[in-house]
């Protein structure tokens, strides 16, 4: 069972742990409800009301998998993620890499770190995760920001949130340690159909140097690698921030 410790204030629940984990166990969790330096994806920043919203990283050491094949820890923390949020409302997906949606607007986002040992594998890994639970408004230049009660109205208990999920997490990612190919092709599967916007439709998506095009989503790769195919058919595969969404005016 997850071990959790509460912190009155951090800058970041990530950096905290990885200062301290070599004296922690496997499944200790370090959460606040004043997070005041959030890290996100590629350096981005992540906005979080002081007491509204869910903020804490996981320590899971020896996972039992070699870093080329991360991405299944990615998908492992993102499906327990989204699938605890469904408890509570419909319309949740996973948007490519990690980050959790309702509908076209960001519930959710993950920064996963790992250290390597020195045969290569995963010595362990830190997901730090935001989800927007009791926020009602954002004020930060993100473009679609959204809470669990914006969506549904109510408040929840933060602590029985957090115990969910982080359960969930645990079970997910203790299972790769021992996974046959069998039981990782199934986590993928589930993965993809989690996934934003796996509908065969075309939408528009951006380049890093603001060119934009149509194409529908072909494919993940185990390994991460994200697949579209324009209308006539040439496909082209790219890693995370090489390609952004377009949603209207917005890349999501």
């Amino acid at each position: 069972m997850p071990k959790y410790i509460k912190l009155a204030e951090t800058k970041s629940t990530n950096t905290y742990l990885k200062r301290m984990a070599a004296l922690l166990p496997s499944g200790t969790v370090i959460y606040t409800y004043r997070q005041t330096a959030g890290r996100g994806q590629k350096g981005n920043s992540w906005e979080s009301e002081d007491g509204k919203n869910l903020t804490f990283s996981m320590l899971l050491k020896h996972p039992g998998i070699e870093a080329k094949r991360q991405f299944y820890m990615s998908e492992a923390v993102s499906l327990a993620v989204a699938e605890m949020l469904s408890h509570y409302t419909e319309g949740i997906s996973i948007k490519w890499p990690n980050d959790v949606y309702w509908a076209d607007r960001k519930m959710c986002g993950m920064l996963i770190e790992n250290s390597l040992d020195a045969d290569g594998g995963i010595e362990y890994s830190i997901p730090g995760v935001g989800i927007n639970i009791n926020q009602e408004r954002f004020l930060s230049d993100a473009p679609n920001p959204v809470s669990l009660k914006n969506v549904t109205g109510r408040d929840y208990d933060l602590e029985a949130l957090l115990h969910k999920v982080c359960e969930r997490i645990e079970a997910e990612c203790s299972m790769l340690a021992h996974a046959t190919q069998a039981q990782l092709d199934a986590l993928h599967r589930r993965y993809l159909d989690r996934l934003y916007r796996n509908d065969g439709q075309l939408h528009t998506w951006e380049l890093p140097d603001g060119s934009r095009f149509q194409a529908s989503i072909a494919g993940v790769a185990p390994d991460g690698m994200f697949t579209l195919q324009r209308p006539d058919g040439t496909q082209a595969s790219y890693a995370f921030k090489q390609v952004k969404h377009v949603v209207g005016q917005a890349t999501l």
